[in-house]
C-alpha cells in the first residue's frame, strides 16, 4: 500500500500536526457486524454505536490475519504479516528489527501504555537487557469483581484513570485499552442466569452451525462479554470527557479478529477477518457522522497515528510501513477515494499447534469486487489441527462441541466438513450475496475469469511485498521456533505423553474427550 504521509491540497497551507492523544480500543474476538449500530440486534453497545454516529462508521475493515498474535503484530508495525518473519505466526518470538508505533511514540516524549491484554500471546524478546514493551508500560493492576467467571477481573477503565492521573506534565498520550472479552472462555448460560436474555433474541445462527440451544446460549454468553467491553469503552469516553480531552483524542475502537467460535477465529472467511471499526476524533474528523465504505486493513492503523502526529517512521527506524494513512478519510479530502486501494489482502501461517512439528495451515487471500478469494497452500493438511489433537485452532466451546458431534449423523455431517474438514486449493465467494462463505464458486465455469484474475491480482500484490511464499521460500514460517508451552504437542502426544494443553479448559475437556474417542473408535 502507498503510505501518505501529510498529503495536503496544493490549495491548502501547510498546517502543524494537532498532536492528538491516540486511545486504541481493541476487543479481543469480536465479528463483523457485533455492534448494535450495524444492525446486530441481540448485542448491546451503546458506547461504540455513539462513537461511530459522532465519528466515521467503517463497513469495510479487515485484520490481516484472524489470530491474536499476528493481527497485533500488524497494528503494531503497519505490515502484512507475512512480512514480519517470525510475528507471522501465533506464539512467536517478536523480531528485534521490527520497531513498533508506541515504541515511536514514546522516543517522541508521549506518555505511552496499556491495559488488558497488549501484543500477546508471544515473546517480545529483550532490549539492553530489558524485555520489550511492545504497548508500552502496563497499567492493569487495579481489579474488581466481574460480572461473570469467564470474564476478567481487570478495571479498564480504572486503570486508564490510573494512567491519565499519571501524566503530571501533560504530554499527549498513546494508550491500548486491550480488552481480554469476549474471548473464550464463557460462563455458560450467563447472559440467561445473570443478564435475562431469551434465545429467540438470537435471530439468525449462522448457517454453518447447527441451530441448537447450546449454540444460540453460546452466541448469547458472546453478546455479554462484548457489552462488558463496551460499558469500559463507554467510562474511558466519560473520563476523557471530563477532563477537556475527549476532543482532541483520536478514539480508534476494534477487534483483533472474528469470534471465538468454529470457522471463525483462525480461519479465513467473512467472519474471521471481517471486523467493527469506529474513528472518532471531534477536532480532526470533518463531517462526523459518515459512513465510510473504502476498505481499510490494520496495517492502515500505524501510519494513521504516526500522520496525525508528524512523526516520520523512516526517521524513527521503523521498516517501510506498507499501510495507508486514513487522514484523508478523516479530513473528508475531495476525491479520497481515488488514493486509497480497493482491496485488501489477508493471510495466515502457523496459528495453534496440533499439527506434526507444529507446522502451520498456509493461505492467502484477497477481497475485491465483492468476492474472496482464497488460496490454500496445503490442502492435506487439516485447516483448524489434527482431528487427534481435538483440532485446536478452534476455541473449546459448546458450539465446537455440537458441531463436531454432526460427523456421526449423515444428515448434518456437512456442519462438521464445513468447521473441520480438509479444504481444497481454491475457494471463491460472492460476499455480497454470500456472507457466511457457505457456497464456494471455484468450480463453477461461469466464475473461471473471475477466480484467475483475482489469483494473479493476489500473487502479484504479493510478490510486490516479497511474500516468502511466491519466491518458493514458505517453509521458513514453520521453521520458525514456537513460542509457547504446549509446542510440539502433536509430537509429545503422539509419543504417548499425558499432557492436557493451556488451551483445553478443564470444564471443556470431557465433552472434547468424548468426540475424540467416537472418532479414534
Amino acid at each position: 500500500m502507498l503510505v501518505l504521509t501529510g498529503i495536503t491540497s496544493c490549495e491548502e497551507p501547510q498546517r502543524e500536526p494537532l498532536r492528538p492523544n491516540i486511545l486504541f480500543c481493541l476487543a479481543d474476538d469480536i465479528s463483523f457486524p457485533h455492534m448494535g449500530i450495524y444492525g446486530t440486534d441481540w448485542v448491546n453497545t451503546p458506547n461504540f454505536d455513539r462513537l461511530a454516529s459522532q465519528g466515521i462508521l467503517f463497513t469495510n475493515a479487515y485484520t490481516p490475519n484472524a489470530k491474536c498474535g499476528p493481527s497485533r503484530s500488524t497494528i503494531l508495525t503497519g505490515r502484512n504479516s507475512w512480512q514480519l518473519e517470525e510475528a507471522a505466526n501465533h506464539f512467536c518470538y517478536f523480531p528485534d528489527k521490527f520497531k513498533v508505533y508506541p515504541e515511536v511514540f514514546q522516543e517522541a516524549g508521549y506518555h505511552v501504555g496499556f491495559t488488558g491484554k497488549g501484543w500477546a500471546p508471544g515473546n517480545p524478546g529483550m532490549v539492553d537487557g530489558v524485555r520489550r514493551q511492545l504497548t508500552g508500560q502496563n497499567y492493569s493492576s487495579i481489579h474488581t469483581q466481574p460480572p461473570t467467571t469467564g470474564i476478567s477481573p481487570n478495571d479498564y477503565s480504572a486503570n486508564f484513570n490510573m494512567f491519565l492521573n499519571d501524566n503530571p506534565d501533560q504530554k499527549p498520550f498513546v494508550f491500548w485499552y486491550g480488552s481480554m472479552e469476549p474471548h473464550r472462555g464463557y460462563e455458560f448460560a450467563s447472559s440467561l442466569n445473570k443478564d435475562g436474555r431469551t434465545l429467540e433474541e438470537i435471530d439468525l445462527v449462522p448457517p454453518f452451525w447447527p441451530d441448537t440451544d447450546s449454540v444460540r446460549t453460546d452466541m448469547l454468553d458472546y453478546a455479554m462479554e462484548i457489552a462488558h467491553f463496551d460499558m469500559h469503552l463507554g467510562r474511558m469516553i466519560d473520563m476523557l470527557e471530563s477532563r477537556g480531552m475527549l476532543d482532541n483524542t483520536l478514539i480508534v475502537v476494534t477487534s483483533d479478529n472474528g469470534m471465538p467460535f468454529p470457522r471463525v477465529k483462525g480461519q479465513k472467511y467473512e467472519f474471521s477477518n471481517h471486523m467493527p471499526l469506529a474513528i472518532m476524533w471531534k477536532d480532526g474528523i470533518k463531517n462526523p457522522g459518515r459512513v465510510v465504505k473504502q476498505h481499510v486493513s490494520f496495517i492502515d492503523f500505524a501510519p494513521t497515528f504516526l500522520d496525525v502526529s508528524g512523526l516520520d517512521p523512516d526517521k524513527a527506524g521503523m521498516a517501510p510501513i506498507t499501510g495507508t494513512s486514513l487522514l484523508l478519510i478523516l479530513e473528508d479530502k475531495r476525491n479520497y477515494q481515488r488514493l486509497y486501494n480497493d482491496y485488501v489482502l489477508i493471510g495466515k501461517e502457523r496459528h495453534d499447534m496440533g499439527r506434526p512439528d507444529d507446522q502451520g495451515y498456509p493461505v492467502r487471500g484477497l477481497v475485491k469486487d465483492g468476492f474472496l478469494y482464497i488460496h490454500n497452500f496445503e490442502t492435506g493438511r487439516w485447516p483448524s489441527g489434527n482431528p487427534e489433537t481435538g483440532y485446536p485452532n478452534a476455541d473449546e466451546s459448546p458450539t465446537k462441541t455440537v458441531t463436531l458431534s454432526t460427523l456421526f449423523n449423515p444428515e448434518k455431517q456437512h456442519y462438521w466438513r464445513m468447521n473441520f474438514g480438509l479444504r481444497p486449493s481454491h475457494e471463491l465467494y460472492n460476499i455480497i450475496d454470500d456472507p457466511y462463505c457457505i457456497t464456494n464458486l471455484a468450480n463453477s465455469d461461469q466464475h473461471q475469469k473471475q477466480l484467475e484474475y483475482m489469483k494473479e491480482f493476489m500473487f502479484g500484490k504479493l510478490r510486490e511485498q516479497e511474500d516468502p511464499r511466491m519466491f518458493g521460500n514458505g517453509h521458513i514460517f514453520d521453521a520458525y521456533e514456537y513460542s509457547g508451552a504446549d509446542k510440539n504437542y502433536y509430537n509429545r502426544l503422539m509419543a504417548g505423553e499425558e499432557i492436557t494443553p493451556g488451551w483445553i479448559r478443564a470444564s471443556d475437556k470431557q465433552s472434547m474427550d468424548e468426540v475424540l474417542n467416537r472418532i479414534a473408535n
